[in-house]
């Protein structure tokens, strides 16, 4: 118990120094929690040798904040803000292979190696995205509510992605049903957006009326949609988050529930924390070291490609040229589902341990680095006018 107090103690100690430095520059505290990792990881100070446990608890985060978004979100209500993502995602996914085939080409990669650097291109980080639109408030702008369709469309695309490793992992053996239990999910999906729409509230059953005043009950009850859906989507081949994702929809329309964002807030913050502390602890000082030219290297081309494809991706949407570059900082990094992607293929043989290392030392950087690219770029396309929140 001594030690973990000591531990807990150190982390919240390290969070809170760095959190006041960042505040000073108006950085995202989602620095703070990678730093810190770093820093107590093994190979600095030691507080943390074994990450393992974390990165469990820190996964609870990422539900948590999905949740959180679904209570918030206004769903579309209209065809063009589903249409928009559904086009920009595949152009991403076509530009992302793209630029893999050029590195593989460089690199002299195998075509399952190169299939994983476009995996990496695929999909960003939904919780350093979402801090910058909620922070700026263009969350529920149409520019806004694109780019987090695009980031609900990758959590989709990731049951087509992890059956793809498992095949070639040789794990499981492949069944049709693999297919046809996320394509159901996302029709079930589809449906229940269209039903709830319009809906301003959900009255509960009258068995139920008793948790309506009962805040003890709400609570546990609030943790058991929001992980019981995220369980459900797991088990139908979609992403836990999006599960929980459609959680905080139903409990955001839920009479009587108003009250459970505030008292889940805290949970959010602290296991959101946890994750980010969990990718710090994973980055190996001693490989980056050893090969920090090539990693360096990696991560300004995937944040510079990764801006170039998304802001061409928006301007073929006619958002505003201002609007498009911006757009292209916020989803310049790998994110959560790539380290989860990349896990799995080092774990089922596909890709050696060098390219395994390579890929979550790049990932660390540009989740680290995206944060102060995207407020740089934001200060400079603000210079000379406003930005303007909804393209034209």
């Amino acid at each position: 118990m001594n030690e973990l107090l000591w531990s807990i103690c150190v982390l919240s100690l390290t969070i809170l120094i760095l959190g006041f430095i960042l505040k000073h520059f108006s950085q995202p505290y989602l620095i703070a929690y990678i730093v810190a990792g770093v820093l107590l990881g093994p190979d600095l100070i030691g507080i943390f040798s074994d990450t393992k446990e974390i990165e469990l608890v820190g996964e609870l985060g990422i539900l948590l904040l999905m949740f959180f978004l679904g209570l918030e979100i206004n769903i579309p209500n209209k065809r063009y803000l589903i249409i928009k993502p559904l086009i920009a995602q595949s152009m991403k996914v076509l530009l992302g292979f793209a630029f893999a085939f050029l590195i593989g080409f460089y690199l002299n990669l195998d075509f399952k190696s190169i299939t994983l650097i476009a995996i990496l291109f695929f999909f960003n980080s939904t919780a350093v995205v979402t801090e910058f639109l909620k922070k700026y408030q263009i969350f529920n702008t149409a520019f806004g509510s694109t780019i987090f369709n695009i980031l609900l469309l990758q959590d989709v695309l990731l049951a087509p992605v992890l059956t793809l490793l498992n095949i070639w992992g040789g794990g499981k053996p492949f069944s049709v049903a693999q297919i046809i239990l996320p394509l159901v999910g996302c029709i079930a999906i589809i449906l229940l957006f269209k039903t709830i729409r319009n809906v301003q509230e959900i009255r509960l059953p009258r068995f139920l009326n008793k948790i309506a005043d009962d805040h003890d009950l709400q609570l546990f009850t609030g943790l058991l949609i929001c992980l019981g859906f995220g369980l459900l989507a797991d088990a139908v081949g979609l992403s836990s988050a999006l599960g929980s994702f459609i959680a905080g929809v139903l409990v955001g329309r839920l009479r009587g529930f108003a009250w459970l964002e505030h008292t889940l807030s805290s949970f959010k913050v602290f296991f959101v924390a946890l994750f980010f502390v969990s990718i710090g602890l994973r980055l190996d000082l001693s490989y980056f070291l050893s090969h920090s030219e090539i990693i360096l290297a990696g991560t300004f081309f995937v944040l510079i490609s990764n801006s170039l494809i998304s802001a061409l991706v928006f301007r073929f949407l006619k958002f505003g040229k201002k609007n498009s570059w911006y757009g292209g900082a916020l989803l310049s990094q790998t994110g959560e589902f790539g380290i989860l992607a990349l896990a799995i293929a080092y774990k089922d043989h596909i890709i050696e341990y060098e390219l395994y290392k390579a890929g979550l030392a790049i990932t660390c950087l540009t989740l680290l680095l995206s944060t102060i690219w995207i407020a740089v770029l934001k200060k400079l396309l603000e210079k000379p006018l406003p930005l303007q929140l909804i393209g034209k």
